[in-house]
């Protein structure tokens, strides 16, 4: 697959850079780059970051980043089967527990919900550090749904990170959650307040909370074109159709 020539390589972190240097120079350089590639793209085109990670695993699949990278690629893909097995491939490398969650997502991505609960409450989770502890209350709370059970994901979200007023990277994600919890849930006076509390965190719009804020409060959102039409034609312009906005959290992201 072609690579932009601005790509060196150098661009991978300190980390992986130390485990390409057991290839050989070149190699290295070029798994480097895939790798790179992959990290570009994964969030605006996923399957280009896929392709890119199949040519890093074909060059080097005993390199841990790598499969790694390659798990995060059919992640990204929805393919949990395979991104599941990247994930062990690297946890056996490394020996971390860092990927714990990411592989009881996979396990709800392919239907498991109840195995991802017995993951939640391993021993590996009390070894993760608070970010990946959050990432994992979202997981099981995310398997509670899935299972149907409303109620137990809502007390699942409900944690002292859940309470802090602090903000940290986790913060507007855990409130989206439990917001769309008991909005599902009914409790739509409630999912107003923490969507509301969701949207001062969200400083980056990593989630929909603001639209999901102004469907709870009745905004409509109007169309330019459509308003510059209308009022072209002598009247005061219509609305354009509200915003399309998910139902429904995802919690694999």
């Amino acid at each position: 697959m072609p690579i932009p020539e601005d790509v060196t390589g150098d661009e991978v972190d300190k980390d992986v850079r130390q485990e390409l240097q057991s290839l050989p120079k070149t190699l290295a350089e070029d798994v480097a780059r895939n790798l790179v590639m992959v990290a570009r793209l994964i969030d605006e085109d996923p399957e280009g970051a896929y392709g890119y990670s199949k040519v890093a695993l074909r060059l080097a699949s005993r390199v841990a980043a790598v499969r790694e990278a390659a798990g995060f690629a059919a992640y990204a893909n929805q393919k949990y089967s395979e991104a599941l097995a990247e994930f062990r491939a690297a946890r056996r490398m490394t020996g971390t527990v860092d990927l714990w969650p990411l592989m009881a997502d996979c396990e709800r991505g392919l239907g498991r919900p109840e195995k991802a609960l017995d993951m939640a409450g391993a021993p590996e989770v009390h070894k993760l550090d608070k970010a990946g502890q959050v990432e994992m209350r979202l997981v099981a709370a995310g398997a509670r749904r899935d299972m149907g059970q409303l109620d137990a994901a809502i007390v699942t979200l409900q944690s002292p990170e859940l309470a802090s007023n602090a903000v940290q990277p986790w913060t507007a994600r855990l409130r989206y959650a439990y917001a769309d919890a008991l909005l599902a849930a009914g409790r739509q006076g409630e999912a107003r307040e923490w969507f509301a509390k969701a949207v001062e965190a969200d400083k980056d719009g990593s989630t929909d909370a603001s639209d999901r804020l102004a469907e709870l409060d009745g905004v409509d959102f109007v169309d330019a074109l459509d308003e510059n039409d209308g009022q072209g034609e002598g009247d005061e312009g219509t609305k354009g159709e509200q915003a399309p906005v998910d139902s429904e959290e995802d919690d694999k992201e």
